[in-house]
């Protein structure tokens, strides 16, 4: 059965398709000056979004950084070694979640009326789901962007409590993860780093 099924995957998906969204593709740090249009990142979400999560929650949202003003505000919160990436990208997105995902539970979960008390009033609970998922989609993200002809800088090097003060002042947001988008230079990619081989990271029960 697993032969076949992995025979099914591989008739349906072309290399051509791995190669962009895994075998090819690079986190790239230097980028070509050439614009991403709104309507691209509007495709990239609209992908984003039809990713599977907890209960349909969907808590990932989304702030994208297109102008040198908005970036010039997320430069406090930033690692040295990502500033000059983050400047010269055509776009950083703040991946982020909303801690009262579940107010939207009734409409996007609407076949469990309840599954908004599953959460409502567990700090703990709420946080941990958010986060998860949010997570989830930011992966969602990458291979989206990816899809649509884009390459993506994902970052963690950044203190989420000054992004937080800055873009989510109200505290019902928080920032995840960063990620650049654009068209990177292929140029100023350096060797690919090693990966971990299926016995090191895996086990099969």
């Amino acid at each position: 059965m697993a032969a076949r099924d992995e025979a099914t995957v591989a008739s349906q998906v072309s290399r051509e398709a791995l190669d962009q969204l895994f075998l090819k593709a690079r986190t790239h740090n230097v980028w070509l000056p050439r614009r991403v249009p709104i309507e691209v990142l509007h495709e990239i979400y609209n992908l984003t979004r039809m990713g599977p999560t907890s209960a349909n929650s969907s808590p990932a949202r989304f702030v994208f950084l297109t102008t040198a003003a908005a970036k010039e505000r997320l430069v406090p919160a930033l690692a040295p070694p990502n500033l000059e990436k983050t400047r010269n990208a055509p776009v950083t997105a703040i991946i982020a979640y909303d801690n009262e995902f579940y107010e939207k539970l009734p409409r996007l979960f609407p076949h469990n009326q309840e599954a908004r008390n599953w959460f409502a009033g567990n700090a703990a609970l709420s946080e941990e789901t958010a986060f998860r998922n949010s997570s989830l989609q930011g992966a969602y993200f990458i291979l989206a962007a990816r899809s649509l002809g884009l390459d993506c800088g994902p970052m963690s090097g950044f203190d989420p409590a000054k992004v937080n003060a800055e873009f989510f002042p109200d505290g019902k947001w928080k920032a995840n993860f960063l990620c650049n988008l654009g068209y990177g230079d292929a140029g100023k990619l350096f060797p690919r780093s090693p990966r971990l081989d299926f016995d090191e990271a895996c086990k099969v029960l």
